[in-house]
């Protein structure tokens, strides 16, 4: 694959990682332009970003004290591949992934959040080390058995905006998660502590 040498960011910003195993843990989040999917209950801008040289990125990261950069999105497999990664070798780096796509070799930590079919799935992972599916009232989630390898099953309420009407979905949802874990416990309960303690 060709070197890219400049990559569409959208920002780039540090905050605690609000959800799934290593919520709670400072990081530098890189946001990348592009999506695959248009998921209706997605809380990001992805659409549009800035051309920025992996140099120019650096220097951005380099700023912080935290050593864990989570490229996100969007889908950042759309844009990131192990060459851009060798330049980023001394920091311990995390993708978040709708799971369409393979992931770089040199992603030291894979959190995906699935949009596409566990067929899929185990086609592209042998192994993950956390699964984050968003989940919404009556939900039907695969059983354990179907899906990749994983550290950590998770599944996490979706989040509309807030509005009355949207504020009893969102209860629904939480209510719906916390009941499936109880019935089914290798399963755990993650949610966006992140919009809860109103940060980035």
């Amino acid at each position: 694959m060709q070197f890219m040498k400049k990559m569409n960011v959208v920002e780039i910003f540090y905050s605690l990682q609000g959800e799934g195993a290593n919520m709670g843990k400072a990081a530098v989040f890189i946001r990348l332009a592009g999506c695959n999917f248009n998921c209706d209950f997605c809380d990001t801008e992805w659409k549009n970003g800035v051309e920025m040289t992996i140099e120019e990125i650096l220097h951005e990261v380099k700023k912080y004290p935290s050593k864990m950069l989570i490229w996100t999105g969007g889908e950042p497999t759309l844009q990131l591949n192990d060459e851009i990664l060798a330049s980023f070798s001394d920091f311990y780096n995390c993708i978040e992934t709708n799971g369409s796509k393979l992931v770089p070799k040199k992603i030291d930590y894979i959190s995906c959040s699935p949009k596409v079919s566990p067929q899929t799935l185990r086609k592209n992972f042998d192994f993950v080390d956390e699964l984050r599916f968003p989940v919404k009232k009556n939900d039907a989630l695969p059983e354990i058995s179907e899906l990749p390898n994983a550290k950590n099953y998770f599944v996490s309420p979706i989040f509309y905006e807030n509005n009355f009407e949207n504020d009893k979905k969102n209860a629904e949802n939480i209510n719906f998660c916390i009941n499936f874990v109880k019935s089914h416990p290798k399963w755990q309960l993650s949610f966006q502590s992140h919009k809860f303690l109103k940060i980035a």
